[in-house]
């Protein structure tokens, strides 16, 4: 029985990371028409490219130039579906292995923007200490107080758990999303939360993660051969969640393998 369910949350959780990269299959690239519901298709590329007489002269109007296109959004679009899969995956381990609900492993906040109004802003993860069953409660608290230690805050600090930002990886440079997640620690932080960053991969920006440091944000990065649980995500799934994330993965690589490689080579033809 046992097996059983081991076997069922397998294939559940490998759903939750397929899912979302299966959109990738029909993308077609916009050539900066927003408005273009669902792309354009190289027939469609061609006509629009013919009519454009400098693009024509230049040979632009090419159908290779359309897989240059398709590709380059793809594979971003790629590396953004494998990170809606990472968030989903990750609060579902936190829900079953901790045996809290899905309302008590999301957080949001709400702020006020100009005009009088509000929107509400969410983290993909939460962790509250007093959610905890006994068991689950003390490896967590023990865990959160050498957290507090790592990132540099005075012992006497108040934290009532974790909230997660969860990244597939980290390479962009954008400067609004970089504020946007520093807000967001301040923000776990005026509510007595410790904000983590839990990235799947090892890659991160040297600059982007210097200026997360200084936020006081925990990194947690996909670093496999690392037991240690505040700068492994693998380390810390093990030992204060109580699932081997990198176990999952190696398990499940081939089947991975095999739908990425599907939609590289979708891709990377015209059609």
């Amino acid at each position: 029985m046992v097996n059983l369910v081991k076997s069922q949350k397998n294939a559940e959780y490998i759903q939750m990371m397929l899912s979302p990269l299966r959109v990738c299959m029909s993308y077609k690239p916009k050539f900066g028409h927003s408005k273009k519901e669902g792309g354009f298709s190289l027939e469609e590329f061609r006509e629009m490219y013919q009519k454009d007489s400098f693009y024509t002269w230049l040979g632009l109007d090419s159908p290779l130039m359309y897989s240059a296109h398709k590709a380059a959004g793809g594979i971003t679009s790629i590396y953004r579906q494998i990170g809606k899969g990472c968030e989903r995956l990750f609060n579902k381990i936190i829900q079953d292995n901790l045996g809290i609900s899905e309302e008590s492993a999301s957080w949001s906040y709400i702020v006020s923007t100009s005009g009088g109004k509000s929107r509400t802003l969410t983290l993909d993860a939460r962790i509250a200490s007093n959610d905890l069953s006994n068991d689950k409660k003390k490896a967590f608290d023990s865990w959160l107080a050498e957290a507090r230690r790592k990132v540099g805050l005075a012992s006497a600090t108040r934290l009532v758990g974790a909230v997660f930002e969860v990244r597939q990886g980290y390479k962009s440079k954008d400067s609004k999303r970089q504020n946007a997640d520093i807000a967001n620690a301040s923000n776990a932080y005026s509510h007595d939360y410790l904000p983590v960053f839990a990235l799947l991969s090892s890659q991160i920006d040297d600059d982007v993660y210097d200026r997360y440091l200084s936020a006081n944000w925990l990194i947690l990065r996909g670093l496999p051969g690392s037991n240690d649980p505040y700068e492994s995500v693998y380390a810390f799934s093990k030992q204060v969640l109580g699932y081997d994330l990198a176990g999952f993965f190696e398990r499940n690589s081939p089947r991975i393998k095999s739908e990425i490689e599907k939609i590289l080579t979708r891709l990377l033809s015209a059609r």
